[in-house]
């Protein structure tokens, strides 16, 4: 069996490689905030890094643009005074959920189109865990509603609301971001009502 390779930023002055590898993960997001789908040479330009040490972090574009996706991870996006309703707590979840994809949305449409890409397969896109997030503000449905399928009623919401619909309300759509955040607001809850019967 073949060893597995070590990464090269975790070998040697691991902190300074650390710094390194930041600064060219910060020049790409800010190329991304700019409208730019920068290549490995753009963000070492703006990083003010050689092209030869970012490419020894990031072999590819794709390797580049994944480092530059949100790497917040929390648990919930409802805090600890989130509404007992069902209702109140998916509006306050969604009104969340649209900040945090308005938020990243530079770094998200361009994890985006990478995973469009003919050879880029199903790890393009990082696992998010949008998933869980819609559950634990449906959670309140274990109890009030035990017949529903909490899980596949979050599949439904995630499939409507992230942040590929709320590209094209704005892009095609021509919705300004409150609109569109309204948009995805009514869409949850109209698919709430019906695995509620109500």
């Amino acid at each position: 069996m073949k060893p597995m390779a070590t990464p090269y930023e975790a070998t040697g002055r691991t902190r300074q490689k650390s710094r390194t590898r930041q600064a060219l993960v910060e020049a790409t997001r800010e190329l991304l905030a700019e409208g730019i789908t920068p290549q490995v040479d753009e963000a070492a330009e703006r990083a003010a890094i050689s092209r030869t040490t970012a490419y020894r972090y990031f072999p590819n574009q794709r390797s580049l643009l994944m480092a530059a996706h949100p790497q917040i991870s929390p648990d919930t996006l409802l805090g600890d005074e989130a509404p007992g309703d069902v209702h109140q707590r998916l509006d306050a979840f969604m009104a969340a959920f649209s900040r945090y994809n308005f938020e990243w949305e530079p770094q998200l449409r361009a994890s985006l189109r990478v995973s469009l890409e003919p050879q880029a397969g199903r790890t393009a896109l990082r696992q998010g865990r949008a998933i869980g997030w819609i559950e634990d503000a449906l959670r309140p449905l274990r109890d009030s509603h035990p017949g529903v399928d909490v899980r596949r009623l979050a599949v439904a919401i995630r499939s409507a609301t992230g942040i590929e619909a709320l590209i094209w309300l704005v892009d095609i759509a021509g919705q300004s971001r409150d609109e569109a955040a309204e948009t995805v607001r009514g869409t949850a809850q109209a698919l709430l009502a019906q695995a509620i019967g109500g």
